[in-house]
Formats: C-alpha cells, structure tokens, sequence
C-alpha cells in the first residue's frame, strides 16, 4: 500500500537515483561506523546506506513508517520526533562519535539544528538536506544579508559546506523550493557557554539594520560590561569569533 506524505509532518521524499547516489557517495559510510539517519521515511536513502554499512539506526516519527522499517534487518528504529532525541546519549550507548545524515522536515529543520548543537562533541559529521534558502544561510559570511543568528550559531560549533543544490522534481510530492546538501563537521569546542552567546547574538540581530549600540550595547551596559568592542556596525559586519570573544569576555567578568 502506497504510503501518502503527511503535510503535518513536512514529508517529501527524495526520488532521484543521481541524488541519492550522489549523497551517499558525499557520506561514504563504513562498517562498523555509528550511522544515524533523521528522517528516514521510505526509505530511498536508508537501503544504499545500509548497503554500505550494514547496521544503521534511524528516528522516525511516522508510526505507519517506522512500522514498516522494523522489519528490515540491520535496522535500529527510534520511533520519535528527533527533537526529543538525547543524541548525546545515543552517542554513549554506542561507544563511538555519531555520524548523522537526513532529509530534515523543512518545517522543523531550524529547530532540529539548534537541538543537535548540543550533542556536537559526539558527533563526527552531519549531512542533511535542507530548503536551500536554510543551506545558504548556515555557510553565509559576514557583510550580506543571508549571514545572522542561524550564520554564527552554527559556524560556531561546525564547518559547513554546501554540496550540492537539489530542484524540487526530485522529490515526492515536489516542494516549492529548491533544496540542499550540506556537511557540518564539528570544530574543537570553545569554552565559551552556549547559552549566553545564544542570547548576546539574538540581541544583536533582533534590529539587524540599526547600529549594535542600540541593541547589543544596551545589553552590554545592563550587565555592566566595561569591555572593548565595536559597536558602530551592524550585526552582519561581524565574524563569527568576534561573537564567541565577546561572549567569553561578558562571561569572564561575571
């Protein structure tokens, strides 16, 4: 019985043989290699995965899918919503860093990276498909108007590369968007705490074409920070390590 994608739950799934040739041939996945697929739906990705690596686990959502996966030898199902996934655990259970691929639900892709970040330190590489728009904003470079919150939150903690653009007939039903491929390759951890970088850059892109003095400076003064730091640009003319510093410098003198 033919399996109907569900709107609520953003499904379309890849169809292309070249794309799905060309998406495993970028994961070149081993045995014996802790392989996560998100999203596995139908299918099309996870056999010439398992093809490969012979063991692989995936996190499905669709109970109606996730039913028909568990039949397939060399498959571990994980029938949930990933954003409630401790990958971080899963990681642990395994014994080894995670590599994790997927065609992530374009309506919970953000969501999903932000969650991931903080399993970084147990993860070896992430590909995903993603709505290009996304995929250009995670590599974006300071000075343009794709780099932001999502640039810097990300370029923190992975390097990212975009691999390949994907048009919407591959895929089943077609979306309205062009889609991509992009690998995220964990970088060395800074010491710097998450959860106040997260806060000093949403501030500093909440008013994205004003000066920083009239958001990020705000916020620094009510923490009485009596440090260095430009404040005559706007948000998008800052490097990613600016960001990191600042935020180590406001955690420092506290």
């Amino acid at each position: 019985m033919k399996h109907v994608a569900r709107k609520r739950f953003g499904q379309h799934f890849l169809a292309d043989p070249q794309v799905l040739d060309a998406i495993v041939d970028a994961v070149d996945p081993q045995p014996g290699q802790a392989l996560v697929e998100i999203g596995p739906g139908l299918g099309a990705l996870t056999w010439p995965l398992l093809q490969r690596c012979r063991a692989l686990t995936v996190v499905e959502l669709d109970r109606d899918l996730a039913a028909r996966l568990r039949s397939h030898d060399g498959l571990t199902v994980i029938e949930a919503d990933a954003l409630t996934v401790d990958f971080s655990a899963l990681a642990r259970a395994k014994g080894q860093p995670l590599r994790l691929v997927g065609n992530l639900p374009y309506n919970i892709s953000t969501p999903i990276l932000f969650h991931l970040l903080g399993a970084a330190a147990q993860v070896l590489d992430q590909h995903f498909m993603l709505q290009k728009e996304v995929a250009r904003r995670m590599a974006a470079a300071p000075g343009g108007k794709d780099y932001g919150r999502l640039s810097v939150m990300l370029q923190w903690r992975y390097r990212i590369e975009v691999l390949l653009v994907v048009p919407p007939e591959a895929f089943d039903p077609p979306p309205k968007v062009e889609s991509a491929v992009v690998r995220m390759r964990p970088l060395p951890a800074v010491a710097a705490q998450p959860d106040l970088l997260a806060e000093l850059v949403t501030v500093a892109f909440s008013q994205r074409r004003k000066l920083l003095r009239h958001t990020l400076g705000r916020w620094l003064d009510a923490r009485g920070f009596s440090g260095s730091f430009d404040l005559q640009r706007r948000a998008e003319e800052v490097p990613v390590a600016e960001f990191v510093a600042l935020a180590l410098d406001v955690a420092a003198a506290h």
